[in-house]
């Protein structure tokens, strides 16, 4: 540092030295700035500069007094020289730059250098006049930016992204996004909140509890996982746990608009209605939402659950007022009314403004294309047929699966498969239609189409196979070929991958303490009649052993012990067990 005084301060004291440096320069481009002489700023900044050539901060001051004065191009090329030279991690540079492309109306540029400073930079410092830059860019570009994440916010382009995943129906890309988000920030509970639903939705209860514990852990108070977990406990069935739950939440009053309609839409879930129809009361006299149709429709599900037909009347209306485009007000309206007139209590309403899936069903049956639209565009639709393939009755099983066939999804093709993978012991009408949708909607081969690797579905038990044990031994393999082999050609894809889930099934159940097996013809024969009384194909166990050439007490006495283990006979609904008798079944 060189530091100037003058000659005679020896002789005179009274003269104060001046010392010559860097601050000096810039204390006298601040006192430059304040009197808006922005050529004097620009020639001190220079000499602070010089004399401290690293400082990124002089150089930055440099480039910030060349932006006011409309040198644009010279302020960036001073930060571009700061990043490449000096200091790369000085990442507010980006955001000094995407100011400057933006005032040359270069709005490429601008939006690359401000994504750049979104996506790296740490502190935040700038977020404020980034989203308004933000908003200006997507003005001029007519499009949202392409920002992948905010590095001062982690998690919250992600987590936004992955909520309209899940509005879109789009479960399992939601999931491993939310998977994603919570691993790299835990303590971020929104995301581990929506992660509990998108494994709700795809009918994964111990997955969906477990990530609510983890909320609940962090923030035993939180809401939305207490009214989540409440659902979830009256799926479950959890009388006990869920009625401690329900008196805590009755007596909360919510204060914040979001926490009212969770609160109102939990108490209709679980059957609380009069609580829910308080509840959205409450939401109707808020002016911001009033005018929502929707709303109305919770309001007068709940007055109707609640046997306040007038009041659900009333709501029905003003639904239909707001929203005249939509068939459900005017549905509800003529049931309602065919009710009253009737002198019958209406049936149970559901909280989802949409028709019954019944109705929805008889329309879509006459216009393809709209229901194709439908299952896109619609979550709660989505969410529900992946609840019915799960967990409905055989015949709501059916009515979706056969209704799949008119789309082309992705998603529900893999819902499809799983059907065929995880389920296989269906009712061969079931089997048939799923086989037959899923052909229709990837035209693959069936024995391709079901045979390819699934996810483990909760809560039912999955079969093991070669993935879940350590070892998969060779004698265990030759069997399930052998009878695979001579299953062919009188048996479909589907009734010879039950075989094999059997057989998968039983080892599993059995490990570690597998014997070692060498009558194969008498396990083949046994799978085989069981696979035929699964699918009700008339076969005996004599029959059975006629063709693997064993004796018909060996296939009986196999097929005892498949069956005590992996309880087939529980698949087998007006039977009693596996009887030794030859009657065809």
């Amino acid at each position: 540092m060189i530091e100037r005084t003058s000659e005679n301060v020896a002789e005179n004291s009274n003269i104060i030295p001046v010392t010559l440096d860097a601050n000096f320069f810039f204390e006298r481009a601040v006192r430059s700035l304040d009197r808006f002489q922005y050529d004097k700023a620009l020639k001190n900044f220079r000499k602070a500069v010089e004399y401290e050539p690293d400082n990124p901060v002089n150089h930055c001051n440099m480039a910030g007094i060349l932006s006011e004065m409309g040198n644009y191009t010279a302020s960036n090329e001073i930060l571009i020289h700061v990043l490449e030279k000096i200091d790369p991690a000085m990442t507010e540079c980006h955001f000094y730059m995407a100011n400057n492309f933006a005032n040359m109306e270069s709005f490429e540029e601008a939006e690359r250098s401000l994504v750049t400073y979104l996506e790296e930079d740490a502190s935040g410092e700038f977020m404020a006049e980034s989203e308004e830059l933000m908003e200006l860019l997507q003005y001029e570009l007519n499009r949202p930016a392409p920002l992948v994440r905010i590095r001062s916010r982690e998690g919250v382009v992600e987590h936004d992204r992955a909520r309209s995943l899940l509005e879109e129906g789009k479960f399992p890309q939601a999931v491993e996004l939310l998977e994603e988000i919570t691993a790299n920030t835990p303590d971020f509970l929104a995301a581990h909140n929506n992660l509990a639903l998108a494994h709700f939705y795809m009918g994964r209860f111990a997955k969906a509890k477990a990530c609510l514990n983890e909320v609940l852990r962090q923030d035993p108070g939180n809401l939305h996982a207490l009214c989540n977990m409440a659902i979830f406990l009256q799926y479950a069935g959890d009388k006990e746990q869920l009625e401690r739950l329900l008196g805590m939440l009755e007596a909360t009053v919510p204060f914040h608009q979001e926490h009212v309609f969770k609160m109102a839409t939990t108490m209709g879930i679980l059957g609380r209605h009069t609580a829910a129809y308080s509840h959205f009361r409450r939401l109707l006299k808020d002016e911001e939402v009033a005018g929502d149709a929707g709303l109305y429709h919770y309001c007068a599900a709940a007055a109707s659950n609640s046997g306040l037909y007038s009041e659900a009347l009333r709501c029905w209306r003003q639904a239909a007022k707001l929203d005249p485009d939509s068939a459900v007000p005017a549905f509800f309206l003529s049931q309602l009314q065919h009710a009253r007139t009737e002198g019958r209590p209406m049936p149970a309403v559901s909280y989802n403004y949409q028709l019954p899936f019944q109705e929805q069903l008889k329309q879509w049956k006459g216009n393809t294309g709209r229901f194709t639209e439908e299952v896109r565009n619609n979550p709660l639709l989505r969410a529900s047929f992946f609840w019915a393939l799960r967990y409905g009755d055989s015949a709501t099983k059916l009515q979706v699966t056969e209704a799949l066939r008119w789309i082309e999804d992705e998603d529900m093709s893999e819902v499809l498969r799983k059907v065929l993978e995880q389920e296989p012991l269906q009712e061969d009408r079931l089997q048939e239609a799923a086989l037959f949708s899923l052909q229709r909607l990837i035209g693959e081969n069936l024995n391709e189409a079901v045979s390819s690797p699934g996810e483990e579905q909760e809560p039912a038990a999955a079969p093991a196979s070669k993935g879940t044990l350590p070892e998969w031994r060779e004698d265990w393999q030759r069997i399930m070929d052998h009878a695979a082999a001579m299953m062919d050609r009188r048996y479909d894809a589907v009734q010879k991958k039950d075989a094999e889930h059997i057989w998968k099934q039983f080892i599993g159940s059995l490990y570690p303490d597998v014997p070692l097996f060498r009558n194969d013809g008498g396990w083949c024969a046994a799978l085989e009649y069981l696979t035929a009384r699964l699918h009700g194909q008339p076969v005996t166990f004599r029959e059975a052993a006629q063709r693997y050439g064993v004796s018909v007490s060996m296939v009986s006495r196999y097929a005892r012990r498949i069956d005590s283990e992996c309880d087939i006979r529980a698949m087998l609904p007006g039977t009693g067990g596996l009887s030794p008798s030859t009657t065809r079944i």
